[in-house]
C-alpha cells in the first residue's frame, strides 16, 4: 500500500490497542521500562533475561518479518545486565545481547538489522563454552547504522556515526564517523554546527501528542470503513 486508507478512528484504536499490549504484556518481562513509550507492534518484541532495563520516551519499532530481540544470557548467576536510556530509537530487526553489560547512553538511535553484543557467546577452541565477554558501552547520542554490527568490549563515543553494514571491533571516538569491515574513521564531525538530539523532539510531550493527532486527522480524513475494506481486499493500481 502506497498509503494509510484506515479510517481516523480505526488508526487510533490500533495505537490504543498496542499501547494496552505493550504495556499489560510487555512491561513484566523488562526490569524497568520508562514513561512515555512507543512500541510499535510490541508482539514482535522479544525479551530474555531478567535485567533489561528501557528509559522513558523510547521508541520500538518491531515488525512480522523483523522483530526486535533484547536478552541477557549470563555466564554466572547474578551478572548480565542490558540498559538502555531515555529518548532511544531501535528499529526492526535489532538485536542486542548481553552476557555481561551493555549500555545504551540517552538519545542513541539503533537501525534495522543493527548487532550489539558484549559475548563472543562460544570459545575459538572450546566450543561448548561460552567464550570471552567485555562490557559494552554506546555514549549519547551515537548513531549503529543498518545492520551494522558493534562487538565486545567497545565503546561507542559521543555523537558518533556507525555506517550501515560496518562491523566495529575497536573503540569509536566522540563525535566521529567510523564505516568499514573493521571499522575506521571516514569523517570527524564539525564542532561548530549544532547537533539537535531526540530529546529535543520530546521537549514538549503534549504538544508533540497534540501535533501528531492533528496530522493523522489531516492525513486520513476521507478514509471510510468501506474504502479501507476495499484497499484491503480489492486492491487497485495507485492504492
Amino acid at each position: 500500500m502506497r498509503r494509510d486508507h484506515r479510517p481516523y478512528l480505526l488508526k487510533k484504536l490500533d495505537l490504543k490497542f498496542q499501547n494496552f499490549f505493550a504495556g499489560h504484556f510487555l512491561r513484566p518481562q523488562f526490569e524497568a521500562l520508562g514513561d512515555g513509550f512507543t512500541i510499535i507492534k510490541p508482539w514482535h518484541v522479544i525479551v530474555f533475561g531478567n535485567a533489561v532495563r528501557v528509559g522513558n520516551y523510547v521508541n520500538i519499532i518491531a515488525s512480522n518479518e523483523k522483530k526486535v530481540r533484547l536478552s541477557v544470557w549470563p555466564k554466572k548467576v547474578g551478572e548480565g545486565r542490558l540498559v538502555i536510556g531515555d529518548y532511544c530509537l531501535v528499529c526492526p530487526g535489532a538485536r542486542i545481547s548481553a552476557a555481561l553489560e551493555i549500555v545504551i547512553e540517552d538519545n542513541c538511535m539503533i537501525a534495522s538489522d543493527a548487532y550489539i553484543t558484549d559475548s563472543d557467546w562460544h570459545d575459538i577452541y572450546n566450543r561448548i563454552t561460552s567464550g570471552k565477554t567485555s562490557p559494552v558501552l554506546i555514549k549519547e547520542n551515537a548513531w549503529i547504522g543498518d545492520s551494522a554490527i558493534v562487538c565486545k568490549g567497545v565503546t561507542i563515543g559521543e555523537n558518533s556515526i556507525v555506517g550501515a553494514g560496518s562491523v566495529v571491533t575497536d573503540d569509536v571516538p566522540p563525535n566521529t564517523i567510523v564505516a568499514g569491515n573493521p571499522a575506521k574513521v571516514v569523517k570527524i564531525l564539525n564542532e561548530n554546527e549544532k547537533i539537535t538530539k531526540r530529546s529535543h523532539w520530546y521537549s514538549d510531550p503534549a504538544n508533540l501528542s497534540e501535533e501528531i493527532d492533528r496530522l493523522d486527522r489531516s492525513n486520513l480524513s476521507g478514509n471510510t470503513i468501506l474504502h479501507w475494506l476495499r484497499a484491503v481486499t480489492f486492491p487497485k493500481q495507485g492504492d
